[in-house]
């Protein structure tokens, strides 16, 4: 387990991390999310011992973090790095060597995750052989390999195609079922919401929102149109009713303002287009994160904080 309490760190004029407080529970995937500059990485950082918090208190397991302690952590970067020259294996058990393991007792584990990833075959390659994609697989094996308790990701989906994706996604799921405690930092909703329990949203340092999915789409209510059609629906996007429109081909999905009754929208749009489906749906945590922060790709981005 992992606690915060009123963590806060500041880089010359700059406010990285403005009194933030939360809790990663044992066995559960943890969303620490936001845009880039929010400061999710400098936070990760203090939890780590990297950086030092300017106040606050952090605690791993009830106790304030030790050096002991940082065996039982694995943690994936987000500025990636292996040793270029070494084979696969060799680099692998050279990680896990670092964190205190023999390698007689990892390399079942290293020959399990590689399997997973379809890279056994791989495994006597050199590092330098590999592509981007195979790389980053290979990093985040190297952040398990150990077999940590308590596992921190670092946008772990960054460079990744959809099938890898996918694999990662579900060694990250397997993770929790052994109990692991995984504190997931990305700006990627969609991934986001497919794993994490609970999450805490940031930005600029700040807490914007927190709790588990199910809570954070009930107090945002089922504000969300999902609807099909046949015709030009290009007006859609500049409804005055609609607060935020993700458009399709020949469908939408729109986040109602306050106060507009969804027969009131059902109603313009009849008039204009052939309507196939129209339904509420609860909101996504990507409609969420526009709505509180606004659109990431729009805000250009400076590296994460």
């Amino acid at each position: 387990m992992v606690e915060l309490k009123k963590v806060s760190k500041s880089f010359a004029n700059v406010q990285a991390v403005n009194n933030l407080s939360f809790t990663a529970r044992e066995g559960e995937i943890f969303g620490l999310l936001g845009p880039n500059g929010a400061g999710k990485s400098t936070t990760i950082r203090m939890i780590l011992g990297i950086y030092l918090p300017d106040s606050g208190t952090i605690y791993f397991n009830g106790k304030r973090l030790v050096e002991k302690d940082k065996n039982r952590i694995g943690y994936l970067p987000e500025e990636r790095g292996l040793y270029k020259r070494l084979k696969v294996n060799d680099a692998l058990l050279y990680m896990a060597e670092l964190k205190g393991k023999k390698r007689k007792e990892t390399q079942p584990r290293i020959d399990y995750l590689l399997e997973e990833l379809d890279l056994l075959s791989w495994k006597e390659r050199k590092v330098e052989e590999l592509s981007k994609g195979m790389s980053q697989k290979i990093q985040f094996i190297s952040t398990i390999a150990h077999d940590p308790e308590i596992i921190f990701l670092d946008e772990p989906f960054s460079g990744l195609d959809p099938v890898s994706s996918d694999q990662l996604l579900d060694l990250i799921l397997a993770l929790k079922k052994e109990g692991k405690t995984v504190i997931l930092s990305t700006h990627i909703m969609d991934q986001a919401e497919r794993l994490c329990d609970r999450i805490l949203l940031i930005n600029r340092g700040c807490e914007v929102l927190s709790g588990s999915l199910e809570e954070i789409k009930a107090q945002y209510g089922r504000r969300t149109i999902k609807v099909e059609f046949d015709g030009d629906g290009d007006f859609i996007s500049s409804l005055p009713q609609a607060a935020s429109v993700r458009s399709y081909p020949r469908w939408a999905e729109i986040d109602l303002k306050p106060g507009i009754d969804s027969n009131e929208l059902l109603s313009i749009l009849m008039e204009r287009v052939s309507i196939q489906r129209f339904e509420l749906s609860a909101p996504t945590l990507h409609s969420i994160f526009i709505r509180e922060i606004g659109n990431p790709e729009d805000k250009g981005g400076e590296p994460d904080a």
